[in-house]
């Protein structure tokens, strides 16, 4: 059993952003902490006061964490990039909304006092004899401070208050992580405390100007005479003063959901499983009546995405995904009358597509469009063919022969999107063979009951935009507008490469249209690309024959994606630089070695290329901490460590240099989702490197010290490409049904008559409507997790029911 607690945050858009720049703009970006520990970076947005990020992350957190914030920042290429503003949500906050957080959230000054972080390891005591009364305030250390100084650190010392009398300790220099051990005595007055309170502050010194604010904590002194405290406590901000500036700053849209599950072992959604796959392998049931149908009925819009992407997880893993999708769409199909509005709504069959094609199609993606997208972003033309945003000032970069005309733009730009696109339907309609077997099955599948559904002639081309509306409209278009979501690029596209990335986009959607809508749009200055437009859907309808000219028998096992099924299939690779702790004493520039890495769920794997055949290798079951290093602590930045440890007990410590934030933390949480099943984490590590004979973090002596700075567990999940885990994807749709409950008791009304009021049947009982059934199975499991929620730590609760066989074929 695992008590998984996801906060799955989008951060969207922002607008009315303040310029930064003297261009009068900024280039924005975000940055999300959960409780001061950075989990995520977007990309950056160029020359943009309203820029569109539209990147999701699902977050595996601590279940005791405590807030969420979201920063902008504008990036400068020269010095540090400004700080535009700020969003905080606590967890009470985002938990009040059963639904989740999705609004704009005006955006908040940031306030170095109330940006503090760390904790601070305190022991008071009023001893019981002496006179006059003293209190005792032992200040053994603090962990992670904010570091104040460009050194990336701070010269921390600590400051006791209370009754009128002030002492401080020494000053601890360089470290965010300062052994003060020090002993302050306070003087009590005569008589009872009251309500006099122990303020226990941290500054950074600075020789020039005044001390920067690290954070405190305060006590009630009658607590501290009673009982003597002991123990790491948060240091907290100083009550904010900010004024609200009522948005001038900007805003931000956020949608943000907490969802605190216990996923229980496997076998106990088996007959949830069972259910929900009873249709697929016992086709004869009426179609309206199974628990697939009941699932579909309760899904509402905000959550289907969610429910279709763990459907498509389980049916993948119970090697039935084709069957899946043939039952949804027919379904839908059934309900069609309009074949031109077939799979246009964002229903559950279509969100089902949508994302198997992500999840066993993305290295697909990659290959046939990754060349292309590169070019455009390497090349940097300015495209436009639309008069009203045309800038003829831009094109003297177009040519040094003087300012160019509208026609002469105009010629310009098609030339290139001509260029660019025939590449892209080149690389497409050349893809037969490069497509998943899965993929292909699919929409042959997908065409045959499109055919079924609409025979007569007048809808012929029905066949063909059913499966090029998915191919072309919810795949290939949207990952040419928006390289970065679909992990083609690193980096959002600059304004000029975003517009002829979007006219593009605009031209593959026609495609996927089969030119059935050119001329009729509200964009008559696209009309010269209907030339170009006209051929290519030509040759995408035999494109399409192909593809779905497969038999079903070749598409057998091992056709999911490896990474989610074969623990040793790669999950991530590239080039990283790498370091060994206690290798070669040589200059820190030059102990980082360039490396070919290979992260599967077994090991992380790394040579000098991809080619050389003498490897080294981290077994992840032997991983103890996966965290940042420091800024600062070697002569380069974005350095990350794991520390490993070998058969006999002793750790080891291998650093890895990225080449930037976003490469860091895509890094950092792979190696911390494979490794997140092991028991024997380590809570602390060193966020420094041993070196001259002390740690660089905490300035101890001893390279035995135990870790000055807590380990994070934080995980950042990729829907699409997470290893397949059929409990926790079941765990989801249990808790989806469980929250419709009442729609759910609605649409079970809908079933045979009597059915609503007849008692739903015995764990070993086949027959009876589903709707029962389905409840039944929903009992089972709520029986399951009250067992668990009252037996925490202790054995299992009794083997579930076994679950009723199938009816028979």
């Amino acid at each position: 059993m695992a008590k998984i607690t996801s906060l799955h945050c989008r951060v969207l858009e922002g607008k009315d952003l303040p310029a930064k720049d003297v261009s009068g703009s900024s280039d924005p970006y975000c940055v999300v902490k959960v409780d001061n520990e950075v989990v995520a970076r977007t990309a950056t947005v160029w020359k943009s006061l309203n820029p569109f990020w539209g990147e999701e992350y699902t977050l595996r957190l601590p279940r005791g964490f405590r807030s969420l914030a979201v920063y902008v920042l504008d990036e400068d290429t020269i010095g540090q990039d400004d700080v535009i503003g700020k969003v905080s949500l606590s967890r009470q906050q985002i938990s009040a909304e059963p639904r989740g957080v999705d609004s704009w959230l005006s955006l908040g000054p940031v306030d170095p006092d109330e940006e503090v972080q760390g904790e601070i390891h305190l022991e008071l005591r009023v001893p019981e004899q002496g006179h006059p009364r003293v209190l005792r305030c032992h200040l053994i250390e603090a962990r992670d401070l904010a570091p104040r100084d460009p050194s990336g650190t701070s010269d921390p010392f600590a400051r006791v208050s209370c009754c009128g009398h002030t002492l401080e300790t020494a000053v601890i220099k360089k470290t965010r992580f300062p052994h003060w051990d020090e002993v302050l005595e306070l003087e009590l007055a005569e008589g009872e405390p009251g309500e006099a309170v122990l303020s226990v502050e941290v500054w950074d010194w600075d020789i020039v100007g005044k001390n920067d604010f690290l954070g405190r904590v305060e006590f009630p002194l009658d607590t501290i005479c009673t009982t003597p405290t002991k123990g790491w406590f948060q240091l907290l901000p100083f009550p904010s003063t900010a004024e609200n500036i009522g948005g001038q700053l900007g805003a931000l849209r956020l949608t943000v959901r907490l969802v605190e599950d216990r996923v229980l072992p496997p076998h106990y959604y088996q007959p949830l499983i069972q259910l929900l796959t009873e249709p697929i392998l016992c086709p004869d049931q009426p179609p309206a009546g199974t628990a697939l149908a009941i699932l579909e009925e309760v899904t509402s819009g905000e959550s289907r995405q969610d429910v279709a992407t763990k459907l498509v997880k389980i049916f993948l893993g119970q090697g039935l995904a084709v069957p899946l999708l043939d039952y949804l769409t027919t379904r839908e199909l059934a309900r069609t009358t309009d074949p031109n509005t077939l799979f246009r709504s964002n229903s559950l069959a279509s969100k089902s597509v949508e994302q198997f094609m992500k999840v066993v199609g993305l290295p697909y993606l990659h290959e046939v469009l990754k060349p292309v997208v590169n070019r455009i972003f390497e090349e940097k033309k300015y495209v436009e063919l639309d008069p009203g945003k045309m800038e003829l000032s831009r094109s003297r970069r177009i040519s040094f022969k003087g300012s160019l005309s509208e026609s002469q733009v105009r010629e310009s730009s098609l030339e290139l999107l001509q260029g660019y696109l025939g590449d892209i339907v080149d690389a497409i309609v050349g893809s037969v063979e490069k497509c998943p077997l899965l993929m292909r099955v699919a929409f042959k599948q997908l065409r045959r009951r499109v055919e079924e559904r609409f025979p007569s002639a007048q809808h012929e081309e029905v066949r063909y935009f059913s499966i090029s509306g998915f191919l072309f409209l919810r795949f290939f278009a949207p990952a040419v507008l928006t390289p970065k979501l679909f992990s083609l690029r690193e980096q959002h596209a600059d304004p000029r490469t975003g517009r002829t990335l979007l006219l593009l986009a605009k031209a593959l959607q026609s495609i996927g249209n089969l030119g059935l809508q050119l001329g009729q749009g509200k964009e008559p200055w696209m009309a010269p690309l209907h030339a170009v437009l006209l051929p290519s859907v030509t040759r995408v309808k035999a494109f399409l024959d192909r593809l779905v000219a497969v038999e079903n028998a070749e598409a057998g096992e091992g056709q999911v994606p490896p990474a989610l099924l074969n623990p040793s299939a790669t999950i991530k690779e590239g080039y990283l630089h790498t370091r060994t702790a206690g290798g070669a004493t040589l200059l820190p520039r030059f102990a980082f070695k360039k490396r070919y890495f290979w992260l599967s769920a077994e090991a992380l794997t790394y040579s000098k290329s991809p080619e050389w055949q003498v490897r080294c290798s981290i077994p992840v079951p032997r991983m103890r901490a996966v965290e940042r290093v420091d800024e600062g602590t070697f002569q380069h930045p974005h350095v990350m460590q794991i520390v490993a440890q070998d058969g006999t007990g002793q750790l080891h410590t291998t650093y890895i240099q990225c080449k930037s934030a976003q490469e860091l933390w895509q890094w950092l949480w792979a190696v911390r989702q494979a490794s997140s099943a092991n028991e024997a984490m380590l809570p602390t590590c060193h966020p420094g490197t041993f070196r001259a004979g002390r740690w660089t973090c905490c300035l101890q002596p001893a390279c035995s010290a135990p870790g000055c700075s807590r380990t994070h567990s934080t995980v950042a999940l990729g829907e699409w490409s997470d290893p397949l885990d059929p409990a926790a994807a079941a765990q989801t749709l249990y808790g989806h049904l469980r929250r419709a409950g009442v729609q759910l008791r609605v649409a079970g009304a809908g079933g045979p008559k009597g059915s609503a009021e007849s008692e739903p049947p015995g764990p070993g009982q086949a027959e009876g409507p589903v709707e029962g059934r389905l409840q039944a199975v929903l009992r089972d499991l709520d029986i399951a997790h009250d067992a668990f929620a009252r037996q925490d730590g202790a054995p299992s609760p009794p083997e579930p029911p076994v679950p009723p066989p199938a009816p028979a074929t």
